[in-house]
This record gives structure tokens, C-alpha cells and sequence, in this order.
């Protein structure tokens, strides 16, 4: 279950939706209830003291069951149904969204609650640039000359390398990696476990070292990451061979996905886990590629591009649009005889031009 707050710190509902609302979205609240609010949950889980939403229409019938203080609801759900003229409602044209304000209002007061200040056995160069309001956690190492921007926050075990810079308000969770040089503008979140600008995979033939072996190619550029960026568990950057690989502003990255040297991300673009990019690919602003899907070197994705899951990028995609390359499942035995015949199409496909040849 979700950590309530403390009844003495929790807000009425009017001062959460005004302190929350921090895009200026409409709404209207309709019966203030008279507990606090405490925290946030869904329909059917959320208790007396908390907030919940509606933001999916074929869910309304789960509304009669919410014990929730209030709801957040739209006004044409609101006309379908018969909750009484008592029951306190926000109503707003995008519930999601206010869930979202709200949801982070509650992350960021419970960040609040963290204990402050530099630990005692953070190892911090004496060249570092710490701003006001950082918050280092246990056992971080902070390298000669890195920089880290106002009301930062590190957790436990973090590596900063040498000339790394971490923008404002930023939060790295346990064991996060940037190393030398990489540069991480303001609010980004990065999540445990992330390696921002390890070398990108270059190696060069070299027989002078025996058949098949390998020169490895220094990887001299760096890794920068726009603003408001969120980097998800596990995931990898690798820094540039000679350029930088970036990562546009407002970039959503999932856990466990690999992006290779040289890449660059457009702003907005979302990326959903276990994605594969590899080096020198482009991709636009806006873009969405779905769970799983690998992307080839080399190759540009215009912006607006839609890649479901499970797809494989192996050439330009320059028109915006849904992609989708997804060989459908089946019984293993039925999947190997449907393989078996998509192995032979390009000699059925000769066979039937020469029987059009031969009718024309």
C-alpha cells in the first residue's frame, strides 16, 4: 500500500489542487471534503483520506464503490452518473493529467522529508562545484572538477566522474553513474543502476595482433542530457567516439534500454523498456518507440514516428506515421511451418511473375 502522510501534514483538498496544478489546468472543485487529504489511490482502493481519478469512461461503473474524499472526474462523466449533490468532485477536462500534478506533489513533499545535507562518508574532490540546497547521500564519490547544480539530490553510492556536471533540481537515485564529462541539465531524474557515458562499443580490426583480433577505438566524445529528462533503471548511454550522444529535453527513457554511441534523441521523444539503438542513429522529436524494439546503426527516424513493440528499425523511416514488424506468435509446431513458408516467398514469388509472363 502507499505511505499516507502524517494527518498534521497533509493539505485540505483546495490548497493541494492550487499548490499541484502547476500548468494552470481548469477545474472546478464542487464540495471541499472535510478530511485532509493524505495521499492518492485508484478507485477501488483509495480510502477516506485519499484522492483518486477517472480517467478511462469504461471504468465510471467503479466510481459507486470508490470511498475515496474525492474524485477527479470529467464533466461529461460526471452527467452520466448519479452520485448526489454532496459528493465532493473535481471536475476537469484531462483527469489524468491532474493526477499527474498531483501524484508528483506528493513525491516531491516526501523528497522534502529526506534528510539534508552531505553525508559524512561522501568522498567529495576539493575541486567539485556543490550548489546550495544539495543533498549527497551516503558513500558518494564526486570526482576533481564536477559540478552539481542548486537543490540537487544524490542517493546512496552515486558516481560523479571528473568534469561530470549535474544540472538544478535533479535527483539521481542509488548508485547512479555519470562518468568523466558527461553534462545533465536541470530536473532530470535519473534511476538506480544507470551508466551515463560508458565507452560506446568501437573496435577496429588489427591482424597485427593475430586473425580476428581487435584495436579498440578510444571513445573520446562525451553525453549530454537535456532538461526534464527521466532515465529509468539499468538503462545505458554510451558516451560518443568522436561527437557527443544526446538526449534531447523532456525525454522519457524506460528502464533497461541500451543507447549507443553518437545517437541523437529528439525532444519528447518516449522510449518504453529494453529498447536497443545503435550507434549513429537519429532520431526525431516526438517519437514513441514501444517495449523491446531494436533500431539499426546509422539510420534517421523523422519526427512523429511510432514504433510498436517488439519491431525491428533496419532502415530510414521518414515519413511520421505507426510502424509496426512483429511476426505474429503461434504453436511452435504451426509457427515452424508458417517460418517454413515465408522462407520460400521470393521463389513463389518468381514462379507467379512467370505465370503472368506467361498469360500476358
Amino acid at each position: 500500500m502507499p505511505v499516507l502522510l502524517a494527518p498534521e501534514q497533509a493539505p485540505h483538498l483546495a490548497d493541494l489542487l492550487r499548490t499541484a496544478n502547476t500548468v494552470g489546468l481548469d477545474y472546478q472543485l464542487h464540495n471541499e471534503p472535510t478530511s485532509r487529504i493524505r495521499g492518492i489511490g485508484s478507485l477501488l482502493c483509495a480510502g477516506p483520506e485519499e484522492i483518486s481519478f477517472l480517467s478511462n469512461p469504461r471504468l465510471k461503473d467503479q466510481v459507486a464503490q470508490c470511498r475515496a474524499a474525492a474524485i477527479i472526474i470529467t464533466q461529461d462523466v460526471l452527467d452520466q452518473l448519479d452520485l448526489g449533490p454532496s459528493r465532493p468532485v473535481v471536475v476537469c477536462s484531462q483527469p489524468y493529467l491532474m493526477y499527474a500534478l498531483i501524484a508528483q506533489w506528493f513525491d516531491q513533499h516526501r523528497l522534502s522529508l529526506l534528510p539534508a545535507g552531505i553525508h559524512p562518508s561522501a568522498v567529495i574532490d576539493p575541486g567539485a562545484v556543490i550548489g546550495d540546497g544539495v543533498c549527497i547521500g551516503p558513500n558518494c564519490v564526486i570526482g576533481a572538477g564536477a559540478q552539481i547544480g542548486a537543490g540537487s539530490r544524490l542517493g546512496p553510492g552515486c558516481f560523479i566522474g571528473q568534469g561530470a556536471v549535474l544540472g538544478k533540481q535533479g535527483l539521481l537515485h542509488a548508485n547512479v553513474t555519470l562518468y568523466h564529462g558527461v553534462s545533465v541539465g536541470d530536473r532530470v531524474i535519473v534511476h538506480s543502476g544507470a551508466v551515463l557515458g560508458a565507452d560506446g562499443f568501437g573496435f577496429a580490426p588489427d591482424p597485427f595482433k593475430g586473425q580476428g583480433a581487435w584495436a579498440k577505438i578510444a571513445q573520446l566524445g562525451g553525453v549530454i542530457i537535456g532538461n526534464d529528462v527521466e532515465i529509468g533503471a539499468n538503462t545505458t548511454i554510451d558516451r560518443g567516439a568522436l561527437d557527443d550522444t544526446v538526449i534531447g529535453n523532456g525525454v522519457k527513457l524506460d528502464n533497461q534500454i541500451m543507447i549507443a554511441h553518437n545517437v541523437r534523441v529528439g525532444d519528447n521523444t518516449a522510449m518504453a523498456a529494453c529498447v536497443g539503438v545503435a550507434g549513429s542513429t537519429t532520431i526525431g522529436r516526438r517519437c514513441t518507440i514501444g517495449g523491446a524494439s531494436m533500431l539499426s546503426g546509422h539510420i534517421t527516424l523523422a519526427d512523429d514516428v511510432h514504433v510498436s513493440g517488439g519491431t525491428a528499425i533496419t532502415s530510414d523511416v521518414l515519413v511520421p506515421g505507426r510502424y509496426t514488424g512483429v511476426y505474429p506468435y503461434a504453436e511452435h509446431g504451426q509457427w515452424q511451418k508458417n517460418a517454413a513458408v515465408v522462407s520460400q516467398l521470393s521463389q513463389l514469388r518468381r514462379r507467379v511473375r512467370a505465370c503472368e509472363k506467361n498469360n500476358s
